[in-house]
């Protein structure tokens, strides 16, 4: 199948493509790195009036960390960049774990993490990432800059949060208060498959106890989902056995899966359940 007919542009700069988003409202879709977008506007499940490609848009393909630890990733970073970042790999454990995850090296080469967090797919796992990190996206729009925090960004499935004429144009990732440690578990039928179930585990610790946890899933529920009790029930704590079980059940409990082609509900509770312990029980080894 074709896609349907649609006006390509391509502006030179973020003021030129909000011009062109605000002229087209509703009838316009940004294109960055388009691994998801693409198959849609073959399958006819999108039909836009406009294509607004950001490529040419200099400044949006950075990732790079602040004086004071915070690290912002622009709406042109590509998946294989992350994959193969110093950066992540010497102080974002959680990050540089996920990045060799996302789908395959042909999707990771052009897709970007920005794009796929507006994509909003309940199996996408950057989504979980991000909201483990407790991350916010920045979008900018004809009413200038805004920060969307992560927990707030997906709205529902395929749906996200951003406003008529906005562009998504970088995800941050606020300091750590403490130690950082994580790690991204994911099950998949094979490589560069969807999430049959997803875990991101992020912590900060200091003198062995958790001062912050963030624990994301993915492909269990209709958007990604924080499971927040099991994050309280690890914060203030020392990550012992009974720490660590609490936080698995109720981590478990906060899944809401449906039985399918890939596992009946119970299995994939039980898939996040033995993913939180084994993510928490090896912190140490994937420790920043």
């Amino acid at each position: 199948m074709y896609p349907s007919r649609f006006r390509y542009e391509v502006p030179r700069s973020l003021d030129e493509a909000l011009a062109l988003l605000r002229q087209s409202g509703d009838e316009a879709k940004v294109l960055a790195g388009g691994q998801s977008l693409v198959p849609l506007l073959k399958l006819r499940f999108a039909s836009p009036e406009l294509l607004v490609d950001i490529n040419g848009i200099p400044g949006l393909d950075h990732h790079r960390e602040d004086p004071d630890g915070t690290l912002h990733i622009g709406a042109l970073c590509r998946h294989a960049t992350l994959e193969r970042s110093a950066l992540l790999a010497s102080k974002h454990p959680l990050m540089a774990s996920a990045a060799p995850l996302i789908a395959d090296p042909i999707v990771r080469n052009r897709g970007t993490l920005v794009g796929s967090l507006c994509h909003s797919d309940p199996q996408g796992d950057w989504a979980s990432v991000l909201l483990a990190l407790g991350g916010h996206v920045v979008a900018q729009g004809p009413s200038g800059r805004r920060t969307i925090p992560a927990a707030e960004f997906s709205v529902g499935p395929f749906e996200n949060a951003l406003q008529p004429g906005e562009i998504a144009v970088e995800a941050v990732v606020p300091p750590p208060v403490g130690e950082r440690s994580g790690r991204y578990l994911k099950l998949e039928r094979r490589v560069g498959d969807f999430a049959t179930a997803g875990v991101a585990i992020a912590l900060e610790t200091s003198g062995g106890r958790v001062l912050r946890a963030g624990i994301g899933l993915t492909g269990v529920g209709p958007s990604t989902i924080q499971a927040v009790a099991a994050e309280q029930a690890l914060t203030g704590r020392l990550l012992d056995t009974d720490a660590i079980e609490e936080a698995a059940a109720l981590a478990a409990e906060a899944a809401q899966p449906r039985s399918d082609h890939r596992g009946s509900a119970a299995y994939k509770r039980h898939v996040v359940a033995t993913f939180v312990r084994r993510g928490l029980a090896r912190r140490e080894a994937v420790a920043a």
